[in-house]
């Protein structure tokens, strides 16, 4: 007999248009670029700021930069890392990469040398594209002791034409030549024209390495397919009902799933328009909705709350705005409600993570989603197609739950990574005879819906962006006052969540540091979205008895 799951209830819900299942079996990322390349040739591809970049454009831009990549001996399984904010060379790069069958290793910009350090020794890249900029900030040496042979550098403002008036986000940029890098426009130089040889690339090849957060703590990279996102892309397509009228808002960093597959993924496959502006700033992004008539994009609920804030807010023409979906972090009905009173526009929910390569749910587009009675918590959506997805017990994950009763949301089809990169241990422990065990807790309701209740790591999400406590521990205990330090993720209006530490300074030294000094010594060493926001200082940290910090006991203090 088949269990509640494998019934899907949640397909009453699908729209007319939305098939059960997606025959895409044979499909690939960059075979859908290539077609759309192929077929749409003179097809706006990027908007970038107040330029276009065609589809031809791109598509003859990323063959010479995989020639350029060949030349250096780059070959299928290669790693390459991209390491840079939301500008067209961010896809150029994604594309050539493709093209040879190298792997993309998206990392996020605001990463130091210790972070990325870690990431090129796991990921064993043999090149490093960032910006200028960045690279100038850098102290090189560290490349030393990685398997990088050469440093590729870029600015954003490369893409835009000679002469052209600079965007208030582009003001301070400027070209900066970097010593022992390679610049890489002047890299494709000697490759104009030119092209490589192409491996066969299948559906079962890894597109990307996208780094995450697991259970250990370390960040794991996810080995994204090229059928993964294939797939992914098309459940998007079909539950968005995308078509080629649509046009797409860049507003989610690239180098994070919802940007490799909401945004990039997308685009290429419905051969539509990718609106890029650098980094998120809510005037630009208003002014770009209404220049260029975006209709669709997933973003963190942060984003809609700081376009609800700004006073451009009543000014734009947003009408064209329709497919407007937030995902990363919950969304609470209030903000979704409030967003509609002022735009007309309603707020869509999706649901998924890295390892299910984005969306595993999803509202579709002209549903809205219910409200939990018990709650008050909007529903996440239903199970996107050809896929199935289960409440497991809590304690042993063996034991499917009947609807309404809460547990771990499990995760099965062609959304699911096949695994982690050189972690066999890690890949067994979350992904179970093709179940992927995503950690968070949640309930299905009688009719299909999904609601996301809990987590059930200790992981914080800060407007979008996962936060390991023990990241922001280490960087703590670096400071000479710092005996005991723990940190938890408070609830934020804005961010979701934001990051807070309880610590515990050595005797003598309650004097001699301030919460903010420790918040500035933290800030110079991470990832802005990683350091906290608040600093509470404590006798003494609680614990167990076997010495292990009691995280629990320190939440809502």
């Amino acid at each position: 007999m088949e269990s509640i799951y494998e019934q899907k209830p949640w397909l009453k819900h699908y729209p007319e248009w939305a098939p059960e299942n997606l025959d895409c079996d044979s499909k690939t990322a960059i075979g859908d670029f290539r077609e759309s390349a192929t077929l749409k040739p003179d097809r706006p591809a990027v908007f970038y700021f107040d330029h276009e970049i065609s589809y031809q454009q791109m598509d003859l831009f990323s063959d010479e930069l995989a020639a350029a990549f060949a030349d250096m001996n780059i070959r299928k399984g290669d790693r390459i890392v991209v390491d840079l904010q939301n500008v067209p060379q961010f896809p150029v790069a994604v594309y050539a990469a493709w093209k040879l069958g190298a792997i993309v290793v998206p990392l996020n910009p605001m990463y130091k040398e210790k972070e990325l350090a870690y990431f090129l020794k796991d990921s064993g890249a043999a090149l490093f594209l960032t910006h200028d900029e960045i690279a100038n900030s850098l102290d090189l040496s560290f490349l030393k002791e990685t398997a990088v042979k050469a440093v590729i550098v870029t600015s954003p403002l490369d893409f835009l034409p000679e002469g052209a008036d600079l965007p208030k986000l582009l003001q301070r940029p400027r070209k900066i030549a970097v010593p022992e890098t390679l610049d890489l426009m002047e890299f494709i130089k000697p490759f104009k024209g030119k092209t490589a040889n192409s491996p066969e690339i299948r559906p079962e090849d890894i597109a990307y390495l996208t780094y995450t957060s697991g259970t250990t703590g370390l960040p794991k990279g996810a080995m994204n397919t090229h059928g993964n996102i294939a797939f992914n892309s098309r459940a998007y397509q079909c539950m968005q009902r995308l078509d080629a009228n649509d046009v797409v808002l860049g507003v989610a960093p690239l180098f994070h799933v919802t940007g490799e597959i909401a945004h990039l993924g997308i685009a290429a496959l419905a051969g539509i328009p990718l609106i890029l502006y650098y980094r998120f700033d809510p005037g630009e992004t208003l002014r770009l909705i209404e220049k260029w008539h975006a209709t669709v994009t997933v973003a963190a609920i942060t984003v809609y709350i700081a376009l609800l804030n700004h006073a451009d807010i009543h000014k734009r023409d947003l009408s064209s705005f329709v497919k407007a979906y937030s995902g990363g972090a919950p969304v609470s009905e209030a903000i979704v409600s409030q967003f509609e009173e002022v735009t007309g526009l309603y707020l869509y929910n999706v649901y998924g993570m890295t390892e299910c390569n984005s969306p595993s749910h999803l509202v579709p587009w002209g549903k809205r989603a219910p409200v939990d009675p018990e709650s008050g918590a909007l529903s996440v959506g239903v199970p996107v197609p050809g896929c199935v997805m289960k409440i497991m017990d809590l304690e042993k994950g063996t034991r499917e739950l009947p609807p309404g009763e809460v547990g771990e949301i499990v995760d099965s089809g062609p959304i699911v990574i096949p695994g982690y990169w050189e972690k066999p241990e890690e890949t067994a422990h979350a992904i179970r005879d093709g179940w992927l065990y995503t950690g968070d807790v949640g309930k299905m309701d009688e009719d299909g819906w999904f609601y996301l209740v809990d987590r059930k790591k200790d992981m914080i999400v800060a407007s979008g962006y996962k936060v390991w406590p023990r990241d922001v521990e280490d960087v703590l205990y670096q400071h000479p006052a710092v005996k005991e330090a723990a940190v938890v993720g408070e609830a934020d209006p804005y961010r979701g969540e934001t990051v807070k530490a309880f610590v515990a300074l050595k005797e003598g030294l309650a004097d001699s540091v301030t919460a903010d000094e420790l918040i500035n010594f933290c800030k110079a060493r991470m990832a802005a979205y990683k350091y906290p926001r608040k600093v509470e200082f404590v006798a003494e940290i609680p614990k167990t008895l076997t010495g292990k910090f009691l995280r629990k006991d320190l939440r809502g203090k």
